[in-house]
């Protein structure tokens, strides 16, 4: 995802209402996120959809990692050498 720019990607909400096509097409261009603010604090996020689901990807695969670590350390783990057999195994039938 492309870096913040805080002098163009942070708005107040009443912007946003006043200008929401520019925003969203803003958004879609730049892959950049808006941030909104309300009473001069952030309020809500827009994100293109195509970066949310970027985000989205990266965010399971880091759990699935996580997850996979927490195995290993509990002992739970196979070695390289069988994995890579019941690999080849099921491949084969």
């Amino acid at each position: 995802m492309p870096r913040l720019r805080p002098t163009q990607d942070i708005r107040p909400l009443a912007d946003f209402r006043a200008n929401l096509a520019a925003v969203v097409r803003q958004v879609q261009r730049t892959k950049r996120p808006i941030i909104l603010t309300q009473h001069g604090r952030s309020a809500a996020v827009l994100v293109d959809a195509g970066e949310y689901e970027t985000l989205v990807d990266r965010a399971e695969l880091v759990d699935d990692v996580r997850a996979a670590e927490a195995e290993v350390a509990a002992g739970k783990g196979v070695s390289h050498r069988r994995a890579k057999a019941a690999v080849l195994e099921a491949i084969r039938r």
